[in-house]
């Protein structure tokens, strides 16, 4: 570790640069401040525009009820230095440098937030009327095309595919959604809990096609494996995303399976003096004995916390991440929101009738709560949440009683 991060109280000052001005480096920012870091604060960011949040994209953005959702921080005050429209190209650990567009920046503490980036359709860049949905630029190019309630083909039936094509129905478009696994959110979500889910897309109006992969873009027109031609106003791309990280590559820092920097239990990266928080990076979980990497708002506003707690305290004051997951989505008229991770449950308990409006499932391992999904039942999410936290033993068949409270069930 450099001599100035060793010895905080120093004469030298310190810089922090945060790489990534989305929720977590925006957070980290704030939260150093907050922790009482008094030295220069630097926040780089890829995009022009004032850091915003991205929920709202895929909402109130895209439909025009709201023109951006920048964050409500005043960065002069806190004396944040904002570097925008400047895009990281490359690190070099053993120069303390980062370098970007606009030439080096020296750092002794560097976080790296540069979040995730879309996938992309093979054979669809550069084909007119294709989409993406991440950034306030894609929602601003996609308002139009809600506003002329063009026949849209979304091409995913994730929880991006999903949010889109509810807020294209509310503008009054015809939605298509082609995927090419047998059901929605294949995958993320274990069959049986997914296949309720797929009447929500007919009862909203949107013709759903699984099983269907495509074979081409064309303008004006998806084809589809099959011989299909949908045709298509414009074509909006929801695949997944994997952590921008390419930008890191010859700095030696370790990177997983899914191209993720790999932090530890404080979020310290393989390299001395660099952090890693958000979309792109992995930790590990001590509370699920595995190594998670999660794409979700949440992590992004947790993360720095522990983060800045770890830049701005001695080595004995260290902090571990291990939060419990959790996220939540708006689509069709229902609110989701799962927290947990059930990935090695050995219990799955129902509450409610999927088939009605307001249910959750319940994932348990032991007798211990791993991991809620709620449709309709904010109650039973919070509830649930504190319960995985505790690791509290619950009894499963008053865990299946919807009329009661979930916490009722501890025994």
């Amino acid at each position: 570790m450099s001599e100035q991060t060793q010895e905080p109280g120093g004469a030298a000052p310190r810089r922090v640069v945060v790489a990534g001005a989305g929720m977590a480096g925006v957070q980290t920012a704030a939260a150093l401040r907050e922790r009482g870091f008094a030295g220069e604060v630097t926040l780089i960011g890829a995009e022009p525009h004032q850091p915003y949040d991205r929920p709202p994209l895929s909402k109130a953005v895209l439909l025009g009820t709201a023109e951006s959702s920048a964050f409500d921080v005043d960065f002069e005050e806190l004396g944040i230095e904002l570097r925008l429209g400047c895009e990281v190209t490359g690190l070099r650990p053993g120069d303390h440098e980062l370098d970007t567009e606009a030439g080096p920046v020296p750092y002794d503490v560097l976080v790296i937030a540069t979040g995730a980036e879309p996938l992309r359709l093979p054979g669809a860049e550069g084909v007119p009327g294709v989409h993406l949905l991440r950034t306030l630029d894609d929602a601003e190019r996609l308002r139009p095309v809600l506003a002329g309630r063009h026949d849209i083909v979304v091409v995913g039936a994730g929880w991006i595919g999903a949010e889109f094509a509810t807020a294209a129905r509310e503008a009054g478009c015809a939605v298509t959604v082609v995927e090419a696994e047998e059901r929605p959110l294949a995958g993320v979500l274990p069959a049986e809990v997914a296949a309720p889910m797929t009447a929500w897309y007919a009862e909203a109006g949107v013709t759903l096609r699984t099983h269907a992969r495509v074979a081409s873009v064309e303008p004006g027109a998806v084809l589809l494996d099959d011989g299909t031609r949908l045709p298509a106003g414009a074509v909006v791309v929801g695949i997944g995303a994997r952590p921008a990280t390419a930008w890191l590559a010859g700095s030696g820092i370790a990177l997983g399976t899914h191209g993720e920097v790999v932090a530890d239990a404080h979020l310290a990266t393989s390299l001395p003096d660099v952090y890693a928080v958000g979309d792109c990076a992995s930790f590990p979980s001590a509370r699920y004995g595995e190594r998670l990497l999660v794409h979700h708002w949440d992590n992004a506003l947790q993360g720095p916390r522990t983060v800045a707690a770890n830049i701005v305290g001695g080595p004995e004051e260290r902090e571990a991440y291990d939060p419990v997951p959790y996220f939540w989505s708006e689509q069709f008229g229902r609110f989701v929101q799962y927290a947990g991770h059930h990935a090695d449950a050995d219990r799955t308990v129902w509450r409610g009738d999927p088939a009605g409006p307001a249910w959750s499932v319940c994932w348990l391992r032991g007798g211990r709560l791993v991991a809620l999904l709620a449709v309709g039942r904010p109650r039973d999410l919070a509830q649930g949440r504190r319960l995985i936290e505790s690791g509290a033993a619950l009894d499963p068949e008053r865990v299946a009683d919807p009329a009661r409270p979930l916490k009722s069930a501890t025994v």
